[in-house]
């Protein structure tokens, strides 16, 4: 039987703009399990980011309980969280947040100088995942030297790079053509089948069929 990884409990988000409260996740229960590969779908403002930041410890609950590893982070300090983040998640976005001075290698090692790896370490961890992504031949190669899907291989292999346990993927097929999509959709299969549990937000219904539960988002509640 499947452990739980996340899980959230009557989890409200609201922001303050002016005098008017918007709510943007609403009464939310949610476990996650290790190994899922969920999607979860809607529209745009169904408040599918401001899950993603909730789940990835970007962002704090209004109200409510999320827990990752049976750690309630709603209790942790800012500290706490970063380094929890930097070890148990890795982060895909839509628009890659290659830095575009370093080439695919630094951009890779880059989240492990911040766990303290060594030197050695970090170019031989970075080197291994660029090479088991196809991209052997591109590691000295700058982010404008690559192609969209390259880049969008070099940034899975970025959020690999800690071997967290949690890979949290925001639109990640959104700048690319159905072909590099559906390469990515698959490596996030292969990740699952590894025992990794992939978030994947999306309003691609095409992509989210990857995965092995869809929840639909609407005005910040989960309806299915």
């Amino acid at each position: 039987m499947k452990q739980t990884i996340i899980e959230l409990k009557n989890v409200h988000k609201d922001y303050e703009i002016g005098n008017t409260i918007i709510s943007a996740v609403e009464a939310v229960d949610l476990k996650i399990n290790h190994g899922d590969f969920i999607a979860i779908v809607g529209p745009s403002g169904s408040g599918k980011s401001t899950m993603m930041n909730l789940i990835g410890a970007l962002d704090l609950a209004t109200e409510g309980d999320i827990f990752l590893d049976n750690i309630n982070i709603e209790h942790l300090h800012e500290s706490e969280l970063a380094q929890l983040r930097g070890k148990k998640i890795g982060f895909v976005f839509q628009i890659f947040n290659l830095i575009p001075t370093l080439t695919a290698l630094e951009n890779v090692m880059l989240p492990m100088i911040f766990q303290n790896v060594e030197l050695e370490e970090r170019k031989e961890r970075a080197t291994k995942l660029l090479d088991e992504l196809g991209l052997g031949e591109r590691l000295k190669h700058l982010p404008n030297e690559l192609s969209g899907g390259e880049r969008q291989r070099v940034a899975l292999a970025r959020a690999l790079a800690n071997d967290p346990e949690v890979i949290l993927a925001d639109e990640p097929t959104g700048n690319l053509d159905s072909k590099r999509s559906e390469e990515i959709a698959k490596m996030f299969v292969k990740l699952s089948k590894q025992g990794k549990t992939v978030i994947l937000v999306t309003h691609d219904l095409d992509i989210a069929k990857y995965a092995n539960k869809i929840y639909k988002l609407k005005d910040g509640r989960i309806v299915r």
